[in-house]
């Protein structure tokens, strides 16, 4: 509000510190009101964070988030208060009481970096010593334990040549066999719950035996359009399988993604490490075939 000479009086709170709220927070900064932005997160930046591109430009969500973090982080007129909560509202329009909890961090907000050495060493955190579980005996056959044994003795380390170690598995066997993830995990001294989280995290990866040729089509929105699902229609109907399932012969794996980055060439399937795009479903079909044993 402005007073009888013209000065900004009062305060503004703002409700939210999404995007919108710091937006809106910024304006009546530069406004000259002071504003106090709320919000029950520890930080500000809300879910848009979370996203990759925004509709309808497709523009990266971070690279529109982030101008507003930054500005909002350092406004002189601009309070936050993240990690908290509106108790109660009172009063009328232009003059509002509000109460707000703020929930403690037990740490000094001025003087955190945000390394997470607070958590990993906190006094007062409960920590349940459980018995370990008893590890399975690895179940592989000769060959396979010494090809495994020659994959983990290419990569010197611990926990940061687990990756490598995991696509050259499954480049090998075109899959990750319980025993050889068990295997890895003896041998690096890694957490096989670790492993797996690894494991399931790329889509890349399988659990499960796939067949010889992996067969990916991209179900995008510039695949989609062009015709991508009469395409992956028209592979289970050849393949006799639906998506995600391999065929019995264990020649084909058929498989659905969200984006191959190629949507120039839409629609687009990949077989292994060929790509092949701008395809009708014969012409899709026709290419299957050249792939059959």
């Amino acid at each position: 509000m402005s007073s009888n000479t013209g000065e900004k009086v009062g305060a503004v709170l703002v409700v939210g510190a999404g995007v919108g709220g710091m937006q809106a927070s910024l304006d009546l900064a530069e406004a000259g009101y002071k504003v106090y932005l709320v919000d029950k997160g520890p930080s500000i930046g809300g879910v848009m964070a979370q996203l990759d591109k925004t509709f309808p430009t497709n523009d990266c969500a971070m690279c529109t988030l982030a101008p507003r973090m930054v500005d909002c982080g350092g406004h002189l007129n601009i309070e936050k208060l993240t990690y908290s909560e509106i108790e109660s509202i009172e009063g009328e329009a232009g003059n509002f009481n509000v109460k707000i909890r703020k929930k403690a961090r037990s740490v000094d907000p001025d003087k955190c970096t945000g390394c997470g050495e607070c958590s990993e060493h906190c006094l007062v955190k409960n920590i349940v010593y459980l018995e370990p579980p008893a590890v399975p005996k690895i179940e592989l056959e000769a060959d396979d334990l010494s090809k495994v044994d020659e994959i983990i003795g290419r990569y010197s380390g611990g926990r940061e040549s687990l990756l490598p170690i995991l696509q050259s598995i499954n480049t090998e066997f075109n899959w990750l066999p319980e025993g050889m993830l068990r295997r890895v995990a003896e041998i690096k001294q890694i957490p096989i719950e670790h492993i797996l989280r690894l494991a399931t995290f790329y889509k890349s990866f399988s659990l499960e035996p796939r067949g010889k040729h992996i067969v990916t089509v991209c179900t995008g929105t510039a695949c989609h359009v062009k015709g991508a699902p009469r395409i992956l229609e028209r592979f289970e109907r050849d393949l006799g399988i639906q998506t995600g399932q391999t065929t019995s012969d264990m020649q084909f794996t058929l498989e659905a993604v969200r984006c191959i980055g190629c949507c120039g060439l839409s629609p687009v399937i990949t077989i292994g490490e060929d790509l092949y795009g701008k395809l009708s479903p014969a012409e899709a079909a026709k290419i299957l075939e050249r792939y059959r044993d």
